[in-house]
């Protein structure tokens, strides 16, 4: 197939990259969000989140004439459907006692209708947003459908899932493998046509529903794994073991790979998708249910660490480092970082938090430090919840001098124990006893 235009609806984390991407290729790309700060943004020269190197390409894009960017999507070969899949804030399910969250798909059902005016024959369709299984068929589908255009007979759909690291994106776009799985083979054949426009790994080709599976597989399994790696935290306190090292001699056996415990599990990926399984199947779906619960109490688990370290929280001052869900992004969405620190306000504690690549966020509830010496300079505590480099590379003995606190808490592995000690802190780590 010849694709010559494309529409990407979402401008995210993922939809910004993948058109900047395609239009650096030579396509024509209309990149679509209803967020007018970000249209307005990117059309100032801009951009709206952080990525390594997407500043530049996007700005190559827009310079070249291949990018434009506006509130509404236009004809095209191709429409790309790249927006958020979060789950409800106060809506559950509930099978056997157990609550669990539920998909919304609003955002999927919007863009979809927002193609339905420009579909023409011929065009190619694709769902990028991670979705429950059977979204392409069961929601994309009919929406489009309702054009008199029938899927896979007069147009193509497809669903094929990002598998990029926020931090990497841009590298793992082109060089990852890209599954993508079509409602007809002929469909399927049109999407790998046009990821390969870039993309120089593997791109395989299957049905929609095992594509939007295996995206969930993915993240369910990682989510699974760190499950077990926070319990294996709250065992070791409870034993008197270093969890630390404890994983780094278990992890020398050929088999055996444990990951890293922390203050929870967040960002848009991980923490979401693994419910979609659940909400599609609550009789199947135990372990994974359960793995959810693991890691959402672990912010709770956070707060009685800080609890040990300097007993009752009212009145006291911490300072919250980090609150990214993972290292070295701008990303805090469903950060457990920022859960941590509203259950520390519960208990009345003053916190003030900085986070280096979002020093500028607005989040209810939360004091934001103008700096990190703003942050540390008068606090009891200093509360490491995210590994940035900016973190791990501290000097605890100029620390020392530009705060009053006496005490650090470090929940990620990210600073030398016996330096911390050395320059007069009290060191309390997460998954240790002491």
């Amino acid at each position: 197939m010849n694709f010559e235009k494309i529409c990407v609806l979402g401008l995210g984390y993922i939809g910004l990259p993948t058109a900047s991407t395609f239009a650096a290729h030579g396509l024509k790309v209309v990149g679509v969000d209803i967020n007018p700060h970000v249209i307005e943004t990117l059309q100032n020269g801009n951009i709206h989140i952080h990525e390594p190197g997407l500043r530049e390409v996007v700005e190559s894009a827009l310079s070249s004439g291949n990018l434009i960017v506006s509130p509404h999507p236009e004809e095209a070969d191709a429409f790309l459907i790249a927006v958020p899949t979060p789950f409800y804030e106060n809506q559950y399910g509930e099978y056997e006692g157990r609550k669990y969250r539920l998909a919304d798909l609003s955002a999927v059902t919007a863009a979809a209708e927002a193609v339905l005016p420009h579909l023409r024959k011929g065009n190619l369709v694709i769902l990028e947003s991670t979705s429950p299984p059977r979204t392409t068929v069961d929601l994309v589908k009919p929406i489009l459908e309702r054009s008199g255009l029938r899927a896979g007979v007069d147009f193509f759909l497809c669903y094929s899932p990002e598998r990029v690291l926020p931090g990497q994106i841009l590298k793992e776009l082109v060089e990852n493998a890209r599954v993508v799985g079509g409602i007809t083979l002929e469909s399927a054949e049109a999407g790998c046509a046009l990821y390969a426009t870039f993309v120089k790994g593997e791109i395989l080709a299957t049905d929609a529903t095992t594509a939007e599976m295996v995206k969930l597989m993915e993240n369910t399994t990682r989510d699974v794994n760190i499950a077990i790696a926070n319990e294996f935290a709250r065992l070791a306190q409870k034993f008197g073991v270093d969890v630390w090292e404890a994983i780094r001699l278990a992890n020398r056996h050929p088999r055996i790979n444990i990951l890293q415990p922390g203050p929870g599990v967040g960002g848009h990926c991980i923490r979401v998708d693994p419910w979609f399984f659940v909400e599609a199947a609550p009789e199947l779906t135990s372990m994974i249910y359960h793995a959810r619960q693991v890691n959402d109490e672990q912010p709770h688990f956070v707060v009685e660490k800080v609890k040990q370290a300097l007993g009752s929280l009212k009145d006291k001052r911490i300072a919250a480092l980090g609150l990214a869900y993972k290292p070295n992004v701008d990303d805090l969405r469903e950060s457990p970082a920022i859960e941590v620190v509203h259950l520390l306000q519960e208990e009345e504690a003053q916190v003030k938090a900085w986070e280096p690549y979002k020093h500028d966020a607005n989040l209810n509830g939360i004091h934001m430090a103008a700096s990190l010496e703003d942050a540390i300079r008068d606090a009891d505590a200093l509360l490491l919840l995210v590994k940035h480099t900016a973190f791990t590379n501290l000097d605890p003995m100029e620390i020392r001098s530009k705060s009053s606190a006496h005490v650090v808490i470090d929940c990620v592995n990210g600073w030398a124990q016996d330096q911390w000690a050395n320059a007069g802190f009290k060191v309390l780590r997460l998954g240790v006893n002491k």
